[in-house]
């Protein structure tokens, strides 16, 4: 029976306990806050979207995609699925997007932690790792734990404070090569008064990424612009591009604020406006097209001018203000407000179908610390309790 200790009881630490445990490991998780879980309760705004059904490589993001590709495939989503209705979460699926049924965190939470007491799983907590040795093939943790399998799970900086977070220090020490994690799924900052003006607005857009002026992607959905910048989901999936490339490019979006009306559909859907609403305002049109705030903005100088008495540059000026609104990113929130981290332990120093060192036989990396990072909707949640699982059956 191998003795296994888990380095952090997030997400991927409490999966990999517990089917090491159900192999018959002996399974310890020492966890560095008061409980078991926290960050997972704060995923979906509380309502903990787990899974989704499109798991799919497309979603993901590596320095080493092509070994992340070998382990996200049907069958690895049914071994996940199996694993929560294992654990008895009934899932809510909407649109492909797996909520527990109470749509409250807490229900993964509690399922988790009924298991690993059900288990027997020893759990210590406030117990804050800053020593990991390797001596006569067993792992010391802190001078005062030994194990012959050691998983580390111990995340990343997101959610937290820079300083608080020794993972990577950790890893480093053994060895492992890290690629700089930077912060990912994270709000943007605009450094301009303008932000004042804007805050509050949600409004659905079509938004172009573009580094040093080329086009680099392009999502679609609800943004929310703040007094410090713009969130919102489609903001979140470009944020990691920015995050990684800000010290050296500059970073820029352009908005489309009525995606649904075709580009070049602009000018006769105004005029035709005009036409059938004769004598109104720049302003006055712009009400029926945007939130109040945003038209104010975009509308300029020309807001209390009759829309005839526009001149034809006039026209393109508003024009191209609502389906090309540009916006320069000074920054990103950080750390602390991002939901996930770009960057981390280089896929290439472990076996990715056992998360096993390739230099250090019987550590185990998983979750958050890994090169690994997805989209919104699940997916970073699906690839921890993935790892976990897969580390967690290999590690008997």
């Amino acid at each position: 029976m191998s003795k296994v200790i888990v380095v952090g009881g997030g997400a991927s630490g409490m999966v990999s306990a517990i089917v090491a445990a159900r192999n018959g490991s002996s399974v310890t998780i020492l966890e560095k806050n008061n409980s078991l879980g926290k960050k997972i309760l704060v995923t979906g705004n509380g309502k903990c979207n787990y899974f989704n059904d499109d798991f799919s490589i497309n979603h993901y993001y590596s320095n080493n995609i092509d070994i992340l590709d070998r382990i996200i495939n049907d069958d690895n989503k049914k071994r996940v699925l199996d694993f929560f209705l294992s654990i008895g979460v009934i899932p809510d699926i909407k649109n492909g997007y797996y909520y527990p049924y109470s749509n409250q965190a807490i229900s993964i939470v509690n399922a988790l932690n009924i298991e690993i007491k059900r288990l027997g799983i020893n759990v210590i907590t406030n117990c804050y790792v800053n020593d990991i040795k390797y001596v006569n093939e067993s792992y010391i943790v802190n001078d005062k734990y030994s194990c012959d399998k050691l998983i580390i799970s111990s995340g990343s900086y997101s959610y937290y404070n820079y300083d608080d977070v020794n993972s990577y220090k950790l890893v480093s020490k053994l060895g492992f090569d890290i690629i700089n994690p930077m912060p990912a799924l994270v709000q943007l900052v605009i450094n301009n008064k303008i932000t004042k003006e804007w805050a509050g607005v949600r409004v659905y857009s079509k938004v172009k990424l573009y580094e040093d002026n080329k086009f680099v992607k392009e999502e679609e959905g609800e943004v929310l612009f703040t007094n410090y910048g713009v969130s919102g989901i489609c903001i979140m999936q470009l944020s990691g591009i920015i995050a990684r490339g800000l010290n050296d490019h500059k970073y820029s979006l352009v908005f489309n604020f009525i995606p649904n009306i075709c580009d070049d559909d602009v000018v006769n859907f105004l005029d035709k406006y005009n036409s059938r609403c004769p004598n109104r305002k720049v302003i006055e049109i712009y009400d029926s097209l945007i939130n109040y705030k945003l038209g104010n903005i975009l509308v300029g100088n020309y807001g209390n001018k009759y829309y005839n008495e526009l001149t034809l540059e006039e026209k393109n000026i508003i024009f191209n203000n609502l389906i090309n609104y540009k916006i320069n990113i000074d920054d990103t929130k950080g750390y602390k407000e991002s939901q996930v981290c770009s960057g981390g332990v280089k896929l290439d120093s472990i076996n990715i179908n056992s998360m096993e060192s390739i230099s250090n036989p019987g550590l185990y990396v998983i979750g958050e610390l890994l090169d690994v990072n997805g989209d919104c909707g699940g997916y970073n949640l699906g690839f921890a309790w993935l790892s976990g699982i897969i580390a967690g059956d290999n590690c008997d």
